[in-house]
């Protein structure tokens, strides 16, 4: 975890997670309400939390929620059993999460769940096809390489069971540069973006 804490204060980190901050306000506005899964040590949510979000964050690791700002609400736990009620939150969000979560499809009906009429979902997604992801696979020591599912078309078909869905590339990084770009080599991310459906 210090590693990571180092790592992200770095300059490069810095403009990545700034650019994602700048990317997810514009898609939660009108929302009040955010469960992030797999938080972490709570970064973007922290940023979240200064605009005004109530922010819950869930991860399974305390060593990490343990590092998140007290502007966070923070539970220690897994997306495929949360016990928040139904109809909780306006927004859920995953950060570059959901690929290392087993049972993904379970996490996204939970996530289906607690939302709202009308929710929305925020999926990033790291990109297999990216130069980024490329890169990174090819040190032993990458958290990528933990990384459990690399579909995309898949991960976006189970997520169209209970969501309309639009799916875009985002955030072109090369080396240490980070740059705006729907290039889908160029792009680290593929966000997908889900309306809970209406049912009946």
């Amino acid at each position: 975890m210090e590693n990571y804490l180092r790592s992200c204060k770095t300059e490069f980190w810095k403009k990545v997670f700034k650019a994602e901050l700048d990317y997810i306000l514009q898609e939660l506005k009108g929302t009040k309400d955010i469960l992030s899964v797999g938080c972490g040590p709570a970064i973007i949510e922290a940023g979240l939390s200064e605009h005004g979000f109530n922010v819950t964050g869930l991860d399974i690791s305390k060593e990490a929620l343990d590092q998140a700002p007290d502007s966070i609400r923070t539970v220690r736990g897994s997306v495929e059993n949360m016990d928040f009620t139904e109809s909780s939150f306006d927004a859920v969000i995953y950060v570059a999460s959901i690929q290392f979560i087993e049972r993904y499809k379970e996490a996204i009906k939970q996530s289906a769940r607690v939302l709202r009429s009308g929710g929305k979902l925020l999926i990033m997604l790291l990109n297999p096809e990216s130069e980024f992801f490329k890169e990174k696979t090819q040190n032993p020591d990458s958290y990528i390489n933990k990384i459990k599912h690399i579909n995309l078309a898949e991960i976006e078909r189970t997520i169209a069971e209970h969501f309309s869905v639009q799916t875009e590339y985002f955030l072109g990084i090369k080396g240490t540069k980070v740059f705006q770009s729907r290039n889908s080599n160029a792009a680290s991310l593929c966000v997908i973006k889900g309306t809970k459906k209406q049912y009946g």
